[in-house]
């Protein structure tokens, strides 16, 4: 994917939908870049449309085809599965209702960059409407599921295990800090925002990353869009009729945000700044403007999306101030396991010779993966001195704790400190 803008996105308690994408527009010249906007936008355009057809109406096409006696039997009680389909179909209607807010403020920030059509209202550009692919509509899924995990109130619990350790071990640093600057954080994969904030609201400086747009526009609606706490309700288990021991699990709803960003930190005493930006992270924070600008680096289930997590550490030591520290938290699923990016792992032109100062990110030939005991082999390599190392730390992700599946995963916490020469 192209390098998307590399502009800060700042977040302040008192927020702003211009400061909040700032500057991306100039960057936007590139139609590959649009196309990967607009496919974003429509895909949460398609969300009701895809997931009803998908979870509903293609269930109750099997549901007829059952012989008479069957059907009936089930749609009467204790059964009531037409009555369930319904409820799931209300489900899907609630969760559209945030997929269509993100849209909306998508639209609003990036409808400049469609055709001119005289048409005041905000909807999908009629040149961009269906433009989203299968795997496009999937992300808007995940997008709308992932909510639970950063922004409910159950979700706390996920949050504790997997930014819990980041945030105890950067308090830490930051209370052994005497430069008297800001202490300066760097998320790369930062989601739908909630651990840059969190970072914020304890004071630090926190710049978030993010490439993926549908995490980008869900963030940027999230942290700047919302009236209030509790303003919608999402059903993250409607998707899928698999494991669920009760009827009423499957269907249950969750307020979303737990909090409100913008009243929660004007209330913060000694809060810090958040910004986000929209950027592939290998080639914005590699140049000589990064260059030691971060006390540290916090990773949550970030470095395996590494197709080369040599360029990744590379990158991350470079950013890093002399003394600073990459605490990293999460797990090793490789993200592009027997799928690597570009080329298909190749380089650029077959020619066997990659031009590494034309780079394309995350986007580069080459890919491998390591395990645990050989990633702190390659910390060491590469210059860092690991400090410490707690593994086996249960940290499911968008986990229904009342399923009859449970993956969770044991997740691993360390930090890894650049030297001082």
């Amino acid at each position: 994917m192209a390098n998307h803008g590399g502009q800060d996105m700042p977040v302040q308690p008192q927020f702003s939908e211009q400061d909040t994408w700032a500057g991306v527009e100039d960057n936007m010249g590139d139609p590959e870049e649009v196309r990967v906007i607009f496919s974003a936008l429509d895909s949460f355009s398609q969300y009701a449309k895809i997931a009803h057809f998908n979870v509903t109406h293609l269930r109750r096409r099997s549901f007829y085809a059952l012989p008479q006696a069957q059907w009936q039997m089930l749609a009467a009680p204790p059964f009531n599965f037409l009555e369930t389909l319904d409820k799931a179909d209300a489900a899907i209607d609630s969760n559209a209702e945030l997929a269509r807010a993100i849209l909306k403020s998508g639209l609003q920030s990036f409808q400049s960059m469609a055709e001119p059509s005289g048409d005041t209202s905000i909807g999908m550009p009629h040149e961009w409407a269906g433009v989203a692919k299968h795997s496009d509509i999937d992300k808007a899924r995940s997008t709308i599921r992932q909510f639970y995990r950063d922004w409910t109130a159950d979700g706390a619990q996920e949050r504790e295990a997997s930014y819990g350790p980041i945030m105890k071990a950067l308090a830490e640093e930051k209370s052994k800090s005497t430069s008297g600057e800001p202490y300066r954080v760097l998320v790369p994969g930062a989601g739908l925002g909630r651990l840059v904030f969190d970072l914020c609201r304890a004071g630090c400086e926190a710049e978030g990353n993010e490439i993926s747009y549908h995490q980008l526009l869900a963030s940027s609606f999230v942290l700047n869009e919302c009236n209030g706490p509790d303003q919608f309700t999402i059903y993250p288990w409607v998707h899928t009729f698999s494991n669920h021991l009760t009827r009423e699990n499957h269907l249950r709803g969750y307020k979303m945000p737990d909090i409100h960003p913008a009243t929660v930190l004007a209330a913060t005493p000694d809060r810090g700044i958040m910004t986000m930006c929209a950027a592939d992270f290998l080639c914005l924070y590699e140049d000589d403007e990064h260059k030691d600008q971060y006390d540290s680096v916090a990773c949550s289930f970030f470095l395996d999306t590494a197709p080369n997590l040599i360029r990744y550490l590379e990158v991350i030591k470079h950013c890093l101030r002399p003394g600073g520290v990459l605490v990293n938290v999460g797990p090793l699923l490789w993200h592009f396991e027997n799928n690597a990016p570009g080329n298909h792992g190749t380089d650029d032109d077959g020619d066997g010779d990659h031009d590494h100062k034309n780079s394309s990110g995350i986007a580069d030939p080459g890919s491998f993966e390591l395990a645990n005991d050989e990633v702190m082999a390659l910390l060491s390599r590469l210059g860092f001195v690991v400090e410490w190392l707690q593994t086996g730390i249960e940290a499911p992700y968008i986990q229904d704790r009342d399923s009859m599946l449970q993956t969770t995963y044991r997740a691993n916490a360390w930090l890894a400190r650049k030297p001082i020469p």
